[in-house]
């Protein structure tokens, strides 16, 4: 895929003016983790970049008014993610990234699409972008962060599945609801260390 730099420059442009602040600069911060995971790992750079610059670019609105504009435009979902809508905005992103900002590489967005959930047999993609999203220069919340970004560039694998593995952690000690396909991405990372 070859984008011209004048592209990701309208891409960035429109973020912009629709994102709050602090979304533009997380998704800025991932599109360069994307990047810089995609030299590391000998992936193509721009659409390492794009995926990362349009990742949230669904979550400009509350979960309420996401869930609302997905049923609206007809966009699937399952119960499972009515019951956590946290993660409705990566449906409601791959449905922008396809409609509004043009795209059409189906890997792109099904890394957008799995970007809060991961799935099993991620591509390199959709591994690349899970990573990045945990892991950009921004976060700093996450228990054992230093860890994780080391290993993000020694095994994209075993990353991805200690994001898994810490993220299943959290959400059940605090009781939040865990989406089914992140239960299903743990097992199948956890089944391949085995």
């Amino acid at each position: 895929m070859a984008n011209s730099p004048s592209q990701i420059a309208l891409y960035r442009k429109q973020l912009k003016s629709k994102l709050p602040p602090m979304r533009y600069e997380h998704s800025l911060s991932v599109s360069y983790t994307c990047i810089c995971l995609a030299m590391r790992y000998g992936y193509d750079m721009d659409k390492a970049e794009i995926a990362g610059l349009l990742h949230d670019c669904g979550k400009r609105f509350s979960d309420d008014v996401i869930l609302k504009k997905c049923e609206k435009k007809n966009i699937p979902m399952t119960n499972e993610q009515r019951d956590v809508p946290a993660v409705l905005h990566a449906n409601y992103g791959a449905w922008l990234a396809r409609h509004k900002y043009q795209i059409e590489d189906e890997e792109i967005l099904n890394a957008i699409l799995y970007h809060t959930t991961g799935k099993p047999e991620m591509t390199t993609l959709e591994k690349i972008l899970y990573v990045a999203d945990y892991m950009e220069p921004r976060r700093n919340k996450a228990p054992d962060l230093a860890r994780i970004r080391l290993l993000a560039f020694q095994d994209l694998d075993e990353t991805v599945y200690q994001i898994l593995k810490g993220t299943l952690e959290y959400l059940e000690a605090k009781g939040g609801n865990v989406h089914p396909t992140t239960r299903q991405a743990y097992e199948y990372y956890n089944n391949r260390k085995n």
